[in-house]
């Protein structure tokens, strides 16, 4: 190929636009779709078969989603965990800086993702459960506002958060080369809440906690809900990767003229 040809098969190259955030779009359309239908579902048969878990309603209704829930989401996390991996880019240093923009704005899109359904788990179906604690009080650990927010809600928002920190892991220079602790704390915070259930449901059975929201025993939940706040973190080290990455395209692009 001449110089002539390769140069304008660069800057062909360079006119594709690498900026598509259309499936985190999607996805995020999707998500509200299943939410607003999944809180319909509450509605209606949470009064219906969701007051007694002695109630075989109950089993049909609640435990049944639950067993389905549960194994769906360790599959989808180990499936998306072991893809990325699998998939990973085994030439990490030789990905140029386009391509490289290219990765960092579909991480964003991660992200974006991730923060959506933080949102969903960590705020509206959390603030939901409390109204359900003081108006309805609960008879076992496993209500239909548990089982939607506890192993729905937060497990769908520990796999997206899952996922895109193994896309950075395995496909962005800057995270594939270091862990960024940032990211981890922004991942593996909120994360942590998961496991924190236990703590709280063993207090929950042993003592009357229903309205007392500041109790120690609830403290966990915002500890490492704050964590969420490392995401600045994560954005400080993107944006300096960006400038970066526009300087170095910038010299490409003199050298095509």
């Amino acid at each position: 190929m001449s110089v002539t040809t390769e140069k304008a098969a660069r800057a062909a190259a360079e006119t594709e636009t690498i900026v598509n955030y259309w499936p985190a779009y999607w996805t995020m359309i999707a998500l509200f779709v299943f939410y607003v239908c999944v809180r319909i579902y509450e509605q209606y048969f949470g009064w219906y078969a969701g007051l007694d878990s002695f109630d075989p309603l109950f089993q049909k209704y609640w435990l049944s989603i639950m067993w389905i829930e549960l194994p769906l989401e360790f599959i989808a996390f180990c499936g998306i965990g072991g893809y990325m991996w699998k998939t990973r880019d085994r030439n990490i240093d030789r990905v140029g800086p386009r391509e490289e923009m290219r990765r960092i704005l579909v991480l964003i899109g991660w992200l974006a993702i991730y923060a959506f359904t933080v949102y969903w788990g960590a705020s509206y179906f959390t603030e939901q459960d409390g109204t359900w604690h003081q108006t309805v009080i609960r008879d076992t650990d496993f209500t239909p506002s548990h089982i939607l927010e506890f192993y729905l809600s937060y497990p769908i928002y520990i796999i997206a958060g899952w996922g895109g920190f193994m896309y950075a892991r395995t496909r962005v220079p800057m995270f594939a080369k270091r862990i960024s602790l940032a990211y981890l704390m922004f991942w593996a915070g909120p994360f942590m809440i998961f496991p924190n259930i236990g703590l709280n449901e063993w207090g929950h059975t042993f003592w009357f906690m229903e309205e007392l929201f500041t109790a120690p025993l609830h403290w966990g939940f915002v500890f490492f809900g704050w964590f969420a706040l490392a995401v600045f973190g994560v954005a400080i080290q993107i944006f300096d990767r960006v400038i970066e990455l526009s300087k170095e395209y910038e010299k490409d692009v003199s050298a095509l003229v």
